[in-house]
């Protein structure tokens, strides 16, 4: 059995906000289960534990889930708010893995990583993913596939015993090819940056849209993440849950929060 821990369902501000008041941050101040750090999973497949981006939250993170082995590192694209915790990591295979951490990424992004990180050439092995290539760790299957975003940038199907699980944080529906991929998933995990008016319809999605892409790709249940709260209109997460509870298999995701991929 798999299990899929979020370790942060924000975007790219994260929330509370150190700048905003809005209703929703004041209440994420108030109620620490509505604060949210910048999206990004991790994977258990049993023997390994897999990152799905690395945020600029990621030690907190990792700390919070008790986290203390990192088998490797799959990016989603090449945005601060999912590669700015790469340097996290240093320490870690340093001192205590000793080799090599395998970091799959974006071909379009190793440049830019060699660029942006030339001390950590020691750290990480550096894999650039490709679109539709399993991935085998232990029984489970990972596949980047495309989405639609401003950078080049993958969704992970993740199967498992039979279970499907597709992660989309950052994308503007799905290509053709990827929706075909992932229709009839298990579990959809869906960019829901805005609530209300959507200010980037090219690279993310609102609530709204995003249920309704779950409903199209016939997604058994439909998980929103890489939540604002504060974009366009701001709501609180205790609004935002009394609206989603109308709409069944429907869940907001939350810090934390686990799923099994059996």
């Amino acid at each position: 059995m798999a299990e899929l821990v979020f370790l942060g369902t924000g975007a790219g501000p994260g929330v509370p906000s150190f700048f905003c008041s809005c209703p929703g941050c004041q209440e994420a101040w108030r109620k620490n289960g509505y604060s949210r750090t910048r999206s990004g999973a991790a994977l258990r497949t049993g023997k390994r534990t897999l990152l799905i981006d690395a945020s600029p939250d990621l030690r907190a993170q990792l700390l919070r889930e008790k986290i203390s082995v990192v088998d490797g590192v799959f990016l989603t694209h090449w945005h601060y708010d999912h590669f700015a915790g790469l340097g996290e990591l240093e320490y870690y295979v340093k001192l205590e893995r000793r080799e090599k951490l395998p970091l799959y990424l974006p071909p379009s992004a190793v440049r830019q990583f060699n660029s942006a990180f030339p001390n950590l050439s020691e750290v990480y092995s550096i894999i650039p993913w490709q679109f539709f290539r399993d991935y085998c760790f232990d029984g489970v299957i990972i596949t980047p596939l495309p989405a639609n975003h401003s950078v080049e940038t993958a969704g992970f199907l993740i199967e498992s015993g039979g279970c499907r699980l597709a992660y989309f944080s950052d994308t503007a529906g799905l290509p053709e090819i990827t929706a075909k991929r992932v229709l009839g998933a298990d579990w959809l995990i869906c960019d829901a940056t805005f609530y209300g008016e959507n200010w980037f319809p090219d690279a993310h999605m609102s609530v709204k849209e995003a249920i309704q892409l779950g409903r199209q790709l016939e997604a058994k249940r439909i998980v929103l993440t890489h939540l604002s709260i504060h974009y366009s209109q701001a709501i609180t997460g205790e609004e935002l849950e009394k609206e989603i509870s109308g709409y069944p298999g429907v869940m907001i995701g939350l810090d934390g929060m686990s799923l099994d991929i059996c």
